[in-house]
């Protein structure tokens, strides 16, 4: 089976990254920017790197981004040539198309026109940042929707030794544990009786302000 291709349309920060980490991945990666000297930069770690100005249909079409499985368009503060190259790309034909979003509105318009996954990576990052600064026991933070997230939490030191029957996190916070990573090892669904060891990883889901509550109660041990 052959790999998928990617092009990634934007080398700032997010863009290269991304691009990078496919690379890195073992996939064939297209990097597309603007900036020459960007794409010189770019060139050292992907497969191939052009640059012209995503805004310009025929450009694009030159390139056939329609025979790509994924292109995500990583365009930093030029929200117009966001949303223009989003319009070009959807009309190309492009099979999944991931964008990136400045804010809530500029996300709102890219989901309207087309773009089958939005990502708010300095959102997000933000949102990381703020739930190990409130609780140093968490680990990842990942909004599912405006309402519910899921939280990787190092067990506390509370925890240790009791079972999920004892913490009653479902009733005591509306909130459910999905799986308890142990190391590499997770533990898919785990059961009432799973007792909580030292180093094990809770991976909770639940809606944001409940998890919220949870965090706080835990942080506090």
């Amino acid at each position: 089976m052959a790999k998928k291709q990617y092009a990634v349309i934007g080398m700032g920060r997010f863009g290269s990254s991304v691009a990078q980490e496919l690379s890195d991945l073992g996939f064939e990666v297209l990097a597309i920017d603007v900036s020459e000297q960007k794409i010189q930069e770019a060139s050292n770690w992907v497969t191939h790197a052009v640059a012209v100005d995503s805004t310009d249909e025929e450009a694009l079409r030159s390139l056939g981004l329609r025979n790509f499985d994924v292109v995500v368009v990583a365009i930093g503060e030029d929200i117009q040539a966001s949303i223009l190259t989003t319009l070009i790309l959807k009309e190309l034909g492009v099979p999944e198309l991931i964008v990136k979003a400045q804010n809530e509105l500029h996300g709102k318009v890219l989901n309207k026109i087309g773009a089958d996954k939005v990502v708010f990576p300095e959102r997000d990052m933000g949102l990381r940042v703020a739930h190990h600064l409130i609780s140093p026991n968490i680990l990842e933070y990942i909004e599912l929707s405006n309402d519910y997230s899921i939280v990787e939490m190092k067990a506390p030191d509370f925890t240790i030794g009791r079972n999920l029957m004892q913490l009653d996190i479902r009733a005591r916070f509306k909130c459910n544990v999905l799986a308890i990573k142990k190391g590499t090892e997770m533990n898919i669904a785990p059961s009432a009786e799973n007792v909580i060891q030292e180093d094990d990883v809770l991976v909770i889901v639940g809606k944001t302000e409940d998890l919220s509550e949870l965090e706080l109660v835990y942080a506090e041990g």
